[in-house]
């Protein structure tokens, strides 16, 4: 960590995750460790989540050293309350505005300002800019004595500590007997953490829009995480999970469907419907071993075949070097063929012994290989649409069509009598298959057509190639 990030603070936090312990020959292991690795933009970080009834509140007016009115102006304003809750914010006092005391009525609503009860003008806690966001944390109280109505936060969170030992970090309640309660069987080979921990990770150095990315998923406690804190706060986040275990189809995608349908299961069956809206994808990446599998290797010469002999441990380099330049070197004539029906490509790989077609998205891979944020994917008229901003930020339209359906004629007729449905402003668009749609250019528009098959090739190889 120290060589992939050496302007990062490293901190190392202790988790309790088993109170009885795992019994070793010298001494019985119940704890394990989480590494921060925080970059020095990130000043502080958030604390861990207080239950709603462990919430500890304190007045929003600040007080002490730097808490009054002329050390940050945007913080002096009113609050307006009725009939006990807030209902408004007003905007940041003129400098030459003094309200005299805490408490202004005003119509039917009492102003609240952040004056002591020594007539002090202070300063609230939060800017005006901000303040709406913690409007939830916020509560009206009216002291006894002087009738005087305050504002106080709730404090929700408490400061992170270096050893984490709190009930809910163990990870057979919490993690183990999650996936039961789910209807997931646990294989011997799974450890999943407690789903507090990874909460507690993630909220700690992240935000609502932050995206976090687990490349050794296992039971795919992370992003059951994400999920969560995204039903508790309101939040955006954003989750990528990579895992090459074939648990992947048995506990973690089953997992990812059922706590987004309810967060809370008992016996394989949900307890409520509190649901979120939640879109997810899942890809199959070709693996090494169908890469090695599918290679068809070319004729050996005499020398070849007895150098191999010799030395069985070269045959797997040969393949590589040898078998796959050959098959990539000629990929053109595959790519138009296969391009011909994009829908329809399928590739042949062995699962559990057995040889079979596995389908394959040429559309949704021409999108990785390009970069493209998409935006939207649909049929028009049997064409697959996909619009979206590339990785140099240039605005793209693909056209995906089977050519014997759609010829480059038809593609022309079909681009005239939808172009009226297509976005605006586009930098580039790409067609599978000979076209002519940079005739179809009208005045004003910049955009440039492009055929996407030596593209692809381009971008799908070139890598290979330069190696061989």
């Amino acid at each position: 960590m120290s060589l992939l990030f050496p302007e990062h603070e490293k901190i190392c936090i202790s988790i309790v995750h088993n109170k009885k312990g795992i019994q070793g020959a010298l001494f019985s292991y119940n704890h394990d460790y989480a590494f921060f690795c925080v970059p020095p933009s990130l000043k502080s970080s958030n604390g861990s989540p207080l239950s709603e009834e462990n919430w500890k509140f304190d007045n929003l007016r600040k007080w002490g050293r730097e808490s009054e009115r002329f050390t940050a102006r945007n913080c002096f304003y009113p609050i307006l309350v009725r009939n006990d809750e807030i209902v408004d914010f007003g905007d940041v006092c003129p400098e030459d505005f003094h309200p005299g005391s805490a408490n202004v009525n005003h119509d039917d609503c009492t102003l609240i300002y952040p004056v002591d009860s020594k007539g002090v003008e202070r300063k609230w806690r939060y800017a005006r800019g901000s303040v709406e966001k913690i409007l939830h944390l916020l509560r009206v109280k009216t002291v006894k004595k002087s009738g005087e109505i305050q504002i106080e936060k709730a404090k929700d969170q408490k400061t992170l500590k270096t050893v984490w030992d709190d009930p809910k970090y163990i990870a057979g309640d919490y993690g183990t007997r999650w996936l039961t309660n789910l209807g997931l069987k646990v294989e011997q080979d799974l450890y999943p953490k407690s789903i507090h921990t990874v909460m507690d990770s993630i909220h700690a150095i992240s935000d609502e829009e932050s995206i976090v990315l687990d490349y050794f998923s296992g039971s795919g406690t992370t992003g059951h995480a994400v999920v969560d804190l995204n039903r508790s706060d309101g939040g955006k986040r954003k989750c990528v999970q990579v895992e090459v275990g074939h648990h992947f189809d048995t506990i973690l995608l089953p997992r990812m469907k059922k706590v987004t349908y309810s967060p809370d299961w008992k016996d394989g069956k949900p307890v409520s419907r509190k649901g979120i809206s939640q879109t997810f994808k899942y890809v199959r990446l070709e693996s090494y071993e169908d890469t090695m599998d599918g290679l068809e290797a070319t004729p050996l010469s005499d020398t070849q075949a007895e150098t191999l002999a010799r030395n069985p441990e070269l045959a797997e380099d040969y393949r590589l070097r040898y078998a796959l330049g050959a098959e990539t070197a000629g990929s053109a004539c595959l790519l138009g063929k296969h391009f011909a029906d994009p829908f329809a490509y399928t590739l042949s790989v062995v699962r559990d012994g057995e040889r079979r077609e596995a389908p394959v998205d040429l559309p949704e891979t021409f999108n990785y290989l390009i970069g493209l944020d998409v935006r939207s994917r649909r049929r028009i008229d049997g064409v697959l649409t996909i619009a979206g901003t590339d990785a140099e930020h240039r605005k793209c339209l693909i056209l995906w069509r089977n050519l014997d359906e759609t010829d480059s004629a038809a593609l022309d007729s079909w681009f005239t009598r939808n172009r009226t449905k297509l976005p605006e402003a586009l930098d580039l668009i790409y067609a599978n298959g000979d076209h002519t749609l940079n005739a179809l250019r009208q005045a004003g528009e910049g955009w440039l057509a492009m055929t996407i098959e030596p593209i692809f090739r381009e971008l799908m190889f070139e890598d290979s190639n330069d190696e061989r």
